[in-house]
């Protein structure tokens, strides 16, 4: 039996075709990345973990009338998905102040926002995944003014949603990334994945120890250790709420 061609492998998932052009299978991989793939390794069991989290967490915001690529999991870390053609945007919502926030804004650590801040990236790597202004990505032609409008509004309605989801697994939903697709009806869908590779996570009951307190990816990027223990630790806190 022949292996299908993939048709894109990226920092996290393999995606490939399948009998219906209209549906692909996305595999995610156990390698991580930082810094825009200037640090590289592995997380055990990430794929298995990320698709599963990422699964439920695209179910329940599909009951709630946000509309995503995900259809099922045929394998634990697998996942069958709609074929869209992704917008070239990095949209991140933030709660609280960290990472790049607070390095060019100078807002410490942890100051808890007024209001959500929705941000748009240029999804390039050559170029750094620079922030954009609206009007920059408009000049761009990255994204329609009504796109951006439709992004905006589901960005925070999916925030409201992962920010009460989370806070009943006993954790701080500080920021976190989506991207969006197009589908073969130009039909705007939730694509690419919800889990600690795309959430900053603090564990509530870990109060204030910048250390302790970190469920997500930035325990490899910051060199913290036990990785493995809080991708499965985020697991275990979502599957006991669904």
């Amino acid at each position: 039996m022949s292996v299908p061609t993939k048709l894109y492998e990226g920092k996290a998932k393999i995606i490939y075709p399948t009998d219906d052009p209209e549906i692909l299978l996305a595999v995610f991989k156990d390698d991580a990345t930082a810094f825009n793939a200037q640090k590289r390794g592995s997380i055990q069991e990430k794929g298995r973990i990320n698709n599963s989290i990422s699964s439920k967490l695209f179910q329940e915001l599909e009951a709630r009338g946000i509309k995503t690529h995900f259809i099922d999991s045929p394998a634990a870390n697998q996942m069958r998905i709609r074929a869209v053609k992704i917008l070239p945007l990095e949209v991140v919502v933030r709660n609280i102040a960290a990472g790049s926030l607070c390095q060019q804004t100078g807002l410490p650590l942890g100051t808890v926002l007024k209001m959500p801040l929705v941000e748009f990236y240029y999804k390039n790597d050559q170029l750094g995944d620079p922030l954009l202004t609206r009007d920059r990505l408009l000049l761009m032609e990255l994204a329609t003014p009504e796109q951006v409008d439709s992004i905006t509004h589901l960005a925070l309605k999916i925030n409201d949603f992962l920010k009460e989801f989370f806070q009943r697994c006993n954790i701080t939903l500080v920021d976190f990334k989506l991207e969006f697709g197009l589908d073969s009806q130009q039909q705007l869908l939730l694509a690419d994945e919800i889990s600690p590779d795309t959430c900053r996570l603090w564990d509530i009951s870990a109060g204030d120890d910048p250390n302790l307190r970190v469920l997500d990816k930035d325990r490899f990027r910051r060199d913290l250790g036990n990785v493995e223990d809080a991708y499965q630790e985020v697991l275990k806190r979502v599957l006991n709420q669904l």
